[in-house]
């Protein structure tokens, strides 16, 4: 166990380390696994346990090893700057490497960088995140900037990064950290972090666990009595010791701290260890006790002439006040700059000053910067200590910035935005300007997953707003139903729209038809087409008082409601008319409807319109992003995900899919997870990750929200799906089946349902259920519809199931039709399934010849598609036709060798690539997968080989030689 906490980043006397045998032999494995990949250490303990201290071991085992680190810390009066505890770990080695930079990462990630770094920035402060994006997911591309810029500082030797207090840490820093953990780079890299668990937000507390076999979790906890008297040295007597352990709990720091008041009698001291410390502090000089007092205020890394002005002392006294607190170990010096020898110390010296002089220090210190030039965002810290009621350039300064951190940060955006309403009147001359900041507030912390506060502020605003301004309640009503929504909520959500409505005088006024607009997108997102094509019935085309866009939100969602009525050639014309209108209105249009485009979209794709479904996703995507929408960004994503899917263009969906699956986790939106789990599941699934895709699956269903809506129906049959693609084909029509609702009442649309009737007709053919094909081949031709073409060939596929068996020539046909169909309808990777449902057929009766035909025309459509197991499937049966094959992985010896060591085949085939050398990124490519993919089967690899390293999985595969 540990004497006293010390920043290895510091000057400090060297103490020895009492006990902690178990937590260095964890530190020591941590750096001997980070190696051979990302490794991720939290060490986990209560105020003063020693974690600081164990943290400075860690870095001088990295020192013996040539391992290069970086050190940072949170700060407990600065938790809202975004991404502190990085930006002290990493600015002053970035200012030194500045020029390496361009050539680690691509022009756009050092635009985002820039934004955080000021070492990277321009030099009268940060630059702002990239204009183009204000969805709130444009964080998201930081997170992977900032993942790629760690990766490159780790090249060759490797790189520990420390992170300290990280309790204390903003929301922005929390994110990346969970990203890392989820998306680790590629190289050797330790990311160790220190916090206190009863501080620590449950997304910091789960980052060891989330990690996997790549994470690991130290206790840091209080020392014993034997281990104290270790400490105190002989010197101390037993009495005495046994008091200061009885009086500390064992506690380092508060042992320290009581140890540091000599003969005093322990038992009269204050029970808390603050009020030891504050009798520490009035040991010091007047002149030390103010700076010290005026350093606290500053900033937990702070200069002396910022000191010297907050405590109005001339700058020599600073200094000298700054060498008798460096001489009493209350501050040391760190690089030209000083920080407290703890952050405990710092918060006794902050709170021994009176309250209201802590109050001018910080207005003091905030006119400093703003005779300096600071950046806004250097300012709002100490102006929202010190602005009072009415001051206008507070405000403006706090206005400014939020603006700034709004795409990189919005939680401290929000957190500004609040600060600066508290300090504007509510008077006739701010009144716009409150409620234009009131929307800008609720949209900050909606996306930065502050949902039910997004909501309320939106409540709010409504409550502000004149009973007839119409145009801006509508405006904030659609907000406020949008994050009920979210929240899974939908009939407060309903209930909201039709309140406003009923506040309406005419029905059909312009303000009234986005509130009706809302209100049939919730009922189609319950299934109930019904209503919502009542509520359309209702609504004109266009008419003389509405804004440009309107006309075209209102034809966009016309297309669905008449697919579920089972009107497809209708819904063909509805959809082209929408598409001529879309065409001829700009983008600035655009903003206020996209929930409705998404519509559009979504209808599109299931039309079979695949063209222009991409075509509309990417550019409402790209307005989302201009426009701050990141709900309907997420939402957007995942069905270019499902277009992408149809369309046999794997990769792309992938990475949309995980995009999307990304933004929904920043959001935390229940309800856009499950839409970008289910995509994922889907396209991991015909890539052939089956492990995979069952993982994305299960949790989309275990999100437990959305029950009766499509798109919790959706996310069952993509289960069920990958369920069937995976082999396990009983458990996976059973899900398939339970998603059709038993085909009673379906919630799934009609295109989906004929791809449920192929599915189940293929697992019932692979189980011999013959009354099960039958079944399964007559409901999809009941589902067939000649108004939706690009979804015949599955009826025309289920057929060719069914006869295979009994009769392999008609099945081949039915297949080959299905197999044009299907091809014809740009559905690519479907094409190829029938085609290789063909070759099957041909192989039973005999024909090797076309069998040939049919295998090689599927195995180049899988190729293409980046369908691995299909490619495989079809590559064992070419060589049975002795089709000469690019080589792969021994089926036969890798079937044998993955039984032995329990893991699945393209677990094996991952694993000995790994033993091979390749980085994760190298496997992804060799095997045309995502990264996200690999890390996902590598996880599970190491867990099954009870391992801990990629040296571990060579040596267990060198076991079977």
């Amino acid at each position: 166990m540990d004497g006293r906490t010390a920043q290895p980043v510091v000057a400090g006397p060297p103490t020895p380390l009492v006990g902690r045998a178990g937590a260095l032999t964890a530190l020591d494995e941590a750096l001997d696994a980070s190696r051979d990949g990302f490794h991720f250490l939290a060490l986990v303990g209560e105020p003063g346990a020693g974690k600081t201290r164990l943290l400075g071991e860690l870095v001088a085992m990295a020192d013996r090893r040539g391992l290069p680190r970086l050190w940072g810390r949170a700060a407990e009066y600065e938790q809202v700057m975004p991404f502190s505890a990085l930006v002290d770990a990493l600015d002053d080695h970035l200012d030194a490497r500045r020029g390496d930079v361009a050539g680690w990462v691509d022009a756009a990630e050092a635009e985002l960088l820039a934004s955080v770094f000021p070492a990277l920035g321009p030099p009268d402060g940060p630059a702002k995140a990239r204009a183009g994006d204000r969805s709130g997911l444009a964080r998201y591309r930081l997170y992977r900037a900032l993942r790629h810029l760690v990766d490159a500082l780790a090249a060759p030797a490797g790189l520990l990064l420390v992170l300290d207090d990280v309790h204390w840490a903003d929301d922005a820093t929390l994110e990346f950290l969970d990203h890392v953990v989820r998306h680790p780079p590629p190289g050797p890299v330790l990311v160790a972090v220190a916090y206190r668990p009863a501080q620590a937000a449950p997304r910091l507390a789960t980052l060891a666990g989330a990690a996997g076999p790549r994470g690991h979790e130290v206790s840091v906890g209080p020392l014993s009595p034997q281990e104290v008297e270790q400490f105190l040295g002989p010197a101390v007597g037993p009495g005495r010791s046994r008091a200061l352990y009885e009086a500390s709990g064992g506690n380092p720091f508060y042992l320290e701290a009581l140890a540091r008041m000599g003969d005093t009698e322990v038992a009269a001291l204050p029970p808390t260890v603050l009020a030891a410390l504050r009798v520490e502090l009035g040991d010091l000089s007047p002149d030390a006790l103010l700076v010290a007092q005026a350093a606290a205020v500053a900033a937990d890394e702070f200069e002396p002439a910022v000191t010297a002005v907050a405590a109005e002392v001339p700058h020599g006294t600073a200094l000298a006040a700054l060498d008798e607190l460096v001489v009493r170990d209350i501050v040391r010096a760190a690089s030209g700059r000083f920080r407290f020898r703890h952050p405990l110390v710092r918060r006794a010296a902050y709170e021994s000053a009176a309250a209201g002089w802590r109050l001018g220090a910080h207005a003091r210190i905030a006119a400093h910067l703003a005779e300096l030039g600071a950046p806004a965002t250097v300012q709002a810290h100490h102006v929202q200590h010190s602005g009072t009621f009415g001051d206008r350039r507070a405000v403006d300064v706090l206005v400014a910035a939020a603006r700034t951190v709004a795409t990189n940060a919005p939680a401290t955006s929000a957190h500004w935005l609040q600060a600066a309403l508290r300090l504007m009147p509510d008077d006739d001359a701010t009144r716009e300007e409150r409620l234009a900041l009131m929307m800008e507030l609720s949209w900050a912390q909606g996306v930065s997953g502050r949902l039910a506060e997004g909501r309320d502020t939106a409540r709010r605003l409504l409550r502000m707003l004149p009973e007839d301004d119409f145009p801006r309640r509508a405006r904030a009503t659609r907000v406020c139903a949008l994050m009920e929504r979210q929240l899974d909520r939908p009939q407060e959500a309903r209930a909201l729209l039709l309140d406003e409505l009923s506040r309406m005088p005419s029905p059909r006024a312009a303000a009234a038809v986005p509130l009706r607009m809302r209100l049939v997108a919730e009922s189609m997102m319950r299934v109930d087409f019904r209503a919502a094509q009542a509520v359309l019935d209702l609504m004109p085309d266009t008419a003389d008082d509405w804004e440009p866009g309107l006309a075209v939100a209102v034809a966009a969602l016309r297309p669905m409601p008449a697919l579920a009525a089972g009107r497809a050639e209708e819904a063909l014309r509805y959809a082209e008319t929408a598409d001529r209108l879309l065409a001829a209105v700009p983008d600035d249009h655009l903003s206020e409807w996209l929930d409705a485009i998404a519509w559009l979209c979504w209808a599109e794709t299931s039309l079979g319109r695949y063209d222009d479904a991409l075509r509309h996703f990417d550019r409402a995507a790209a307005v989302a992003r201009s426009t701050g929408q990141s709900y309907i960004l997420t939402n957007l994503l995942a069905g270019r995900a499902k277009t992408l899917v149809a369309m046999g263009r794997l990769e792309e969906a992938t990475a949309a899919a995980e995009e999307s699956v990304e933004g929904a986790r920043l959001l935390d939106s229940g309800q856009q997870l499950v839409f970008a789990l289910t995509q994922l599941c889907l396209a991991a699934s015909w890539t052939g990750a089956d492990e995979a895709a069952i993982l994305a699956g299960d949790e989309a269903v275990q999100c437990g929200v959305g029950g009766g809506e499509v798109w919790e129906a959706s996310a069952r049959f993509a289960r069920g799906q990958a369920l069937v693609n995976a082999g396990r084909l009983a458990e996976g029509a059973e899900a398939v089946l339970d998603a059709c609702d038993g085909f009673d009442e379906p919630s799934l649309d009609r295109g989906t349902l004929l791809q449920a009737c192929e599915t189940l007709a293929r697992a019932a053919a692979g189980l011999g259920d013959a009354d099960g094909l039958t079944t399964w081949v007559s409901l999809a031709a009941r589902f067939d519809d000649p108004g939706l073409p690009s979804f015949s060939g599955f009826a025309s596929l289920a057929r060719a199931h069914a006869l295979r068996e009994a009769r392999p020539e008609a099945a081949a046909a039915a297949a080959e039709t299905a197999a044009r169909m299907l091809s014809s309808s740009e559905r690519r990777l479907d094409a190829g399934r029938a085609l290789l449902a063909a070759g099957l057929s041909y192989l039973e009766a005999a024909h090797r010849g076309r069998a040939r035909e049919s295998l090689k025309a599927a195995a180049e459509i899988f190729d293409a598609c980046g369908a691995r197991g299909l490619k495989a499937q079809t590559d064992r049966e070419l060589r049975r036709l002795g089709v000469r094959v690019s080589a792969g992985v021994n089926t036969a010896a890798a079937g044998g060798a993955a039984e032995r060591l329990g893991l699945s085949r393209r677990e094996l085939e991952v694993a000995r690539l790994v033993a091979e050398g390749l980085t994760n990124q190298q496997v992804a490519e060799r095997l045309f997968l995502s990264v996200r993919t690999i890390e996902t089967h590598l996880s599970r690899i190491f867990a099954k080989l009870e391992v801990t390293s990629r040296v571990g999985v060579a040596t267990a595969l060198n076991r079977l030689r």
